[in-house]
């Protein structure tokens, strides 16, 4: 059984509303072991057999359309993935300094070409700095998402859906999952 984290897009906004308690259930009830969630925003630790990220993800969206009557983007990573994800920065001590530290990660479905990850990646600006690395996108904004003035919108339609996540959840949750 490997270990894994689906990481829920949209869970909780609007008058979506949903308890950690009943996601935990409806990934009992595909059949996970070892579920757990991680904050409020759709982060699920879960054992699997060993599968792609991408299978489970398609597996976990269409149970939870099911069960919820919504689509749930989804996105999963394995333990070894968060790991290397928590671990990375492309951006120097003194840039991260100067932003409080506020680093970004997005999680994206699959890794994209090269060509369009230098695309993304010129739309850095003088307060928003972008660097992709495989399946991710490290987003340094100056200050907090709600300022910046990032069109986040061309960045999706570039890189496909994503979810965000800052790298201190991803590491406390990287902590949690090899508690």
């Amino acid at each position: 059984m490997g270990k894994y984290v689906a990481f829920l897009r949209g869970m909780n906004l609007g008058r979506r509303r949903i308890t950690n308690d009943e996601l935990c259930r409806c990934f009992d009830a595909m059949g996970f072991e070892d579920v757990a969630a991680f904050l409020a925003s759709g982060n699920i630790l879960f054992s699997a057999r060993a599968r792609s990220g991408a299978t489970l993800a398609k597996r976990i969206a269409e149970g939870l359309k099911e069960r919820l009557d919504y689509e749930v983007p989804t996105f999963v990573r394995s333990a070894k993935q968060l790991a290397a994800i928590a671990s990375y920065s492309p951006f120097s001590a003194t840039a991260l300094a100067r932003t409080e530290r506020r680093l970004q990660v997005a999680l994206l479905r699959g890794e994209p070409t090269a060509e369009i990850a230098r695309t993304a990646e010129n739309l850095t600006t003088a307060d928003d700095h972008l660097a992709v690395k495989g399946s991710e996108l490290y987003w340094l904004p100056k200050a907090g998402l709600s300022t910046s003035d990032l069109d986040t919108r061309l960045l999706e339609k570039l890189l496909g859906p994503m979810t965000i996540r800052t790298q201190r959840t991803l590491v406390r949750l990287n902590g949690r999952l090899f508690a």
